[in-house]
């Protein structure tokens, strides 16, 4: 089994920054792309980053320019941080991996219990 707790989140005023941190833990034998997704209040969960074991990234044009994710393969940890942040950032992040535990035959898509970002304007 593979377990990923979120931390970082908080409250944060307009043009402030924040850094979210996702470990992964458990039986893990490889962690192939991780990412950052959020979903804020009557709206659908979007992706916000996505970064590969190479350290290749993407973004959603929302955020492109003012965020960085990136990850720390030994700690089996991924970063998201988020600069000049705005209202409308606000929402609950979710990381997600996709990982192959110890002894599995398949990979699997593992998700994150969340973490409250509020930016207030």
């Amino acid at each position: 089994q593979v377990n990923l707790v979120e931390s970082g989140g908080g409250l944060v005023q307009s043009g402030g920054s924040l850094r979210l941190s996702c470990a992964a833990s458990g039986s893990i034998a490889f962690i192939n792309a991780m990412a950052w997704y959020r979903q804020a209040p009557g709206k659908e969960r979007e992706l916000v980053a996505t970064i590969t074991p190479g350290g290749s990234a993407k973004y959603a044009d929302s955020v492109k320019g003012r965020s960085t994710i990136s990850r720390d393969n030994a700690k089996n940890t991924v970063y998201l941080r988020m600069d000049s942040l705005k209202p409308e950032d606000t929402a609950v992040y979710y990381c997600n991996a996709a990982a192959m535990p110890r002894g599995a035959t398949r990979w699997g898509d593992y998700w994150g219990q969340g973490t409250q970002v509020t930016v207030s304007s």
